[in-house]
């Protein structure tokens, strides 16, 4: 049962095994984490999927976001999901490794060295109580330099590939501007049963909840923010604009400290990704 590096053909064996531990069929993210991230799998040996997978999606040496962890109920409790990690970890290449964990996926992560630093909560539901005034616009061509610059100064790590994906993986996109040029940008995108708002990054939380306002004014359905319990604010003012927390998941690094300055990253793209 070794360990190989898996392709878009094996998009259906993953969707599959999420969907063997009650997990939804992200197709749409799915296609993503194999268009920027390693997607490690390891074969049913009774033939026809997959034993277990996990992604690893690298930022250049300093940070690395791990997702999607899964191990078929079959083949439970045999040490699958360990070895899957082992192997991330030794092959990440990175200062840290950064992922959510679940109660019942904790544990393991603890074994192989990862410590807690944070928790975060899904609120969802229908974005109400304020009127947007649409201070952000869409993003063009042209803003690609200044959001890199900023995400790498935010975010820690180079991350212009995935960046780029995001006006095909997004359905809006946006960015705001200040007197010196660009403040924040933030992006929305369609899952199974809601809309994901993130990643947003911005000089400040004003700025941020501008962005957030005008991507649920641009939706349709109930919106989906992951919220860190560090930032009460936030927490309060999810709730305040009519969502309501649901599952949580601890936050985890492996290795050094993360880097960046994380004041300034509101929201993930998806806690799969960081």
């Amino acid at each position: 049962m070794t360990i190989r590096i898996l392709d878009i053909s094996d998009l259906s064996h993953c969707i599959a095994l999420a969907e063997d531990r009650d997990w939804p069929p992200e197709d749409h993210k799915w296609r993503l984490l194999f268009r920027a991230g390693d997607v490690y799998g390891i074969d049913d040996p009774a033939g026809g999927g997959l034993a277990g997978v996990v992604v690893c999606t690298r930022y250049g040496r300093e940070l690395a976001a791990v997702g999607m962890m899964l191990v078929a109920e079959s083949h439970g409790r045999q040490g699958l999901g360990t070895r899957l990690m082992r192997h991330v970890i030794a092959n990440a290449g990175v200062a840290t490794i950064w992922l959510t964990a679940t109660s019942y996926g904790r544990p393991l992560y603890e074994k192989v060295g990862f410590r807690a630093i944070d928790e975060c909560t899904q609120y969802t539901g229908d974005f109400t109580g304020t009127e947007p005034r649409m201070r952000s616009r869409p993003v063009t061509d042209a803003d690609l330099p200044a959001i890199l610059a900023l995400d790498a100064k935010v975010f820690g790590a180079p991350r212009p590939d995935l960046l780029r994906h995001l006006p095909e993986f997004t359905d809006g996109f946006r960015v705001m501007e200040g007197p010196n040029g660009l403040i924040g940008f933030g992006a929305a995108w369609r899952n199974t049963d809601n809309t994901v708002l993130g990643p947003v990054v911005a000089d400040d939380k004003d700025t941020a909840r501008a962005l957030l306002s005008d991507l649920a004014a641009s939706t349709t359905g109930p919106v989906r923010l992951d919220l860190v319990r560090s930032r009460p604010d936030q927490l309060a003012w999810a709730a305040e604009h009519g969502l309501r927390p649901g599952s949580s998941t601890t936050v985890m690094i492996h290795g050094d400290d993360l880097p960046g300055d994380r004041d300034r990253l509101f929201n993930p793209l998806m806690v799969a990704m960081g």
